[in-house]
């Protein structure tokens, strides 16, 4: 079974001249002890589909189970379809930085204006140097997971 532990921040601003994968997703079952998320990623021309299931996250906000798998691209459109709307939209972004893989996610539609970026670590007690474009730790204010920013926007805080 995968762990994913990982740490999010705010963005002060983006860096310049990246090039970005386009994503569309939404939840099949939107909770918190566990979800079920339908992705499709769109890079160069080409698009995939991805299911992902995570579970109960750790009292830190760092680390819980996560399976993904991909899957047929017609079967995430039409998943997507039966997801609660509106679904999640963004252009993510991906900057490596000392030996570490910032995932930077600048959000579209109703989260237009949010931008935050999630680093992957091997322990919750890892340590690193933010890079220079990275402000305000998020990691485990609840507003900001994807699965919440549909029931409460951005755009409406």
């Amino acid at each position: 079974m995968a762990n994913e532990i990982e740490r999010k921040f705010l963005i002060k601003s983006l860096p310049e001249d990246m090039s970005g994968t386009t994503m569309r997703q939404g939840y099949l079952q939107p909770e918190k002890e566990r979800a079920v998320r339908i992705r499709t990623v769109e890079k160069d021309g080409s698009k995939k589909g991805v299911l992902t299931i995570k579970g109960m996250g750790s009292a830190s906000g760092m680390s819980r189970y996560e399976f993904e798998t991909e899957i047929p691209v017609e079967d995430a459109d039409h998943l997507l379809s039966l997801c609660n709307q509106p679904l999640i939209e963004k252009t993510r972004y991906k900057i490596d930085v000392d030996n570490l893989t910032w995932e930077v996610d600048e959000f579209h539609g109703v989260n237009d204006g949010l931008v935050v970026a999630e680093v992957e670590l091997e322990s919750e007690e890892q340590t690193f140097d933010k890079p220079s474009f990275v402000g305000e730790e998020v990691t485990g204010q609840t507003k900001y997971y994807n699965m919440m920013l549909l029931k409460n926007p951005y755009t409406t805080w």
